[in-house]
This record gives C-alpha cells, structure tokens and sequence, in this order.
C-alpha cells in the first residue's frame, strides 16, 4: 500500500533550515539572550509589573532611580518585586534634565545595585530631558553626561533622538550602546523616521559591527517592534506600550513575539521591493487559448 502523501506544511524541517544562528545582544561586554528590554514604571500595581515582565521573557529591565527609596507609595520596594538573579536590572536616569544630576543618579544607581548584588553594577540607561513637555533629549547635556560616566567606569546606554550625527558623538565619547527614539517618550508614535534609523545603524555598523543600536520610545504596537528590528536594530525598550495597555501581561507577551519575529526576519533578509509586479509562477508553457493576447 502507498504511504499517504506528506503535506508540505507537516513536512518537518530541521533547526538549520527555519533558523539562522544569531549571537546574543552585548552591551558592555554584558550578553542578553533577548532583544526586548522592558522598563518597570507606569503599572497600576508591582504585581502587574512583575508578571508582565516574566511574560514579556526579558532579562534586561531598567529602574528609575530619581529618589533613595523605590516605593510605590504604599511602602513597598520596587526592588522587592524585582528578581535581580534572573534580570540585568539598569539605573535609569529618568527625570534629568542636566548633566550633573544625571550623573550623581547613576552614582545612586550603582550603589543601589551593588547593595542587592546584581550582576553588573555598571551598567546604567542615561536620560537627559531638555524640557517636560516634549522629553525630548538634550543633546549637549547627554553627550557631556556620557563623557564623564565613561571616566567613572560607567557602561552607558544612551538615550539620544535620532540625529544620525549625535549619535556617532556618543559612540566617539565611549557610550556602550545608542538608543535612538522611535517618537517621543509615551507618545506612541512609533518608529517616525525609519530612514534616520536606518542611517544611524549602517554609519555605526561601519565602524563597529557589534556596536548595539536599540531602539527607545514612542513604542505603541507589536507591529512597530517588528518594524524597528526589521531595519536592524539590535533591541528595542519600552514601557508604556505594556503597562498603559488593557491588558499588559498580554501586550508583553505580543512584544516579545514581535521582537523575535523581526529579528529572524532581519537575519532572513527581506525580498528586494519593486515599483512593478512580479509573476510568482512562471509565464512559459501556460495554457492559453488562441485568442488571448498579451498587452
């Protein structure tokens, strides 16, 4: 008896064939086996926040570190709910808006750190805001932050806007990685400027290939996570596209599926686009009829 004839769809294919091998993300020297970064503020309890944070599968989460205190102003620590063995947890300066605070924040941060024995203590995400309106990043202070940080034995992760040339002054300054912003900070505009992106990306691949570029704000959909790691970004963090969702350990769990499958998607390298259609089946030997005519 003939055996049934496969399906190609149940024809199983072996890890080589549907996978292409990828190094983990460094950033200073520290790996991360996922490419999303997830940030803790914003939740309605720490509860929230824990759970999402275990459904979106990271191990990078940052922490704004403005006060001595963590507290969610029922007297509990952040910290507390926060696993410092199974997450890099990273300082972050949210909430500066000039050099020198930023800098004694990440000093508090590493402290911080160091007090709950986390993995690396040096680590640190910079934020210099120019004002509370926009949220927008002060490129002089943060460039002026990030030389300084790096003296001190910091790893800063830059938040800059999308300025292909500040950009390459932070990696000139010695900045551990580049985190341009998709839109501004809780805008959910998403990634505006694919084509600044694009030209950050390839300027600072050129001159480092394993330098991480990672994408920072404005996040609102899973789709806009593809779409930043599908132009090349090495990672993406967000927080306010989780935790101001309805349902954010569901909107965690999307981002991450996101992340990968923009990632896999880069690596697989997108079909070249064309103004003009192309043919998917072949047009020689096709059955015509004596009347049709091709225009």
């Amino acid at each position: 008896m003939r055996s049934p004839m496969m399906n190609p769809v149940d024809k199983p294919q072996t890890s080589s064939s549907a996978e292409i091998a990828d190094a983990p993300l460094m950033v200073g020297g520290i790996p991360f086996r996922q490419r999303l970064l997830m940030g803790s503020g914003r939740y309605s309890s720490l509860e929230i926040m824990q759970a999402a944070l275990v459904a979106s599968e990271t191990d990078g989460v940052t922490v704004a570190v403005r006060r001595e205190r963590l507290s969610d102003g029922k007297g509990r620590n952040v910290l507390d709910f926060l696993n410092a063995r199974a997450w890099q947890l990273i300082p972050n300066t949210a909430g500066c808006y000039d050099a020198a605070t930023a800098i004694r924040c990440a000093k508090m941060g590493r402290e911080i750190l160091r007090s709950i024995e986390a993995r690396c203590i040096d680590l640190v995400k910079l934020e210099v805001l120019g004002d509370s309106h926009t949220l927008l990043p002060d490129p002089l202070e943060t460039l002026k932050a990030t030389e300084e940080l790096v003296a001190l034995g910091f790893k800063v992760m830059c938040y800059c806007s999308d300025d292909p040339i500040l950009a390459r002054r932070l990696y000139l300054a010695g900045a551990a990685a580049v985190m341009p912003a998709g839109s501004p900070i809780g805008s959910g505009g998403g990634v505006s400027n694919p084509n600044h992106l694009r030209i950050i990306i390839e300027d600072l691949k050129a001159r480092q290939e394993n330098f991480p570029v990672i994408v920072d704000a404005g996040i609102r959909t899973p789709s806009d996570v593809a779409r930043a790691m599908e132009i090349g970004a090495d990672a993406v963090l967000l927080n306010s596209a989780v935790a101001k969702s309805r349902h954010p350990i569901a909107m965690a769990r999307a981002m991450s599926l996101a992340a990968r499958a923009g990632r896999a998607a880069f690596l697989a390298g997108p079909m070249v686009a064309s103004r003009f259609a192309a043919a998917s089946s072949p047009e020689f030997g096709v059955i015509t009829s004596k009347s049709s005519v091709h225009s």
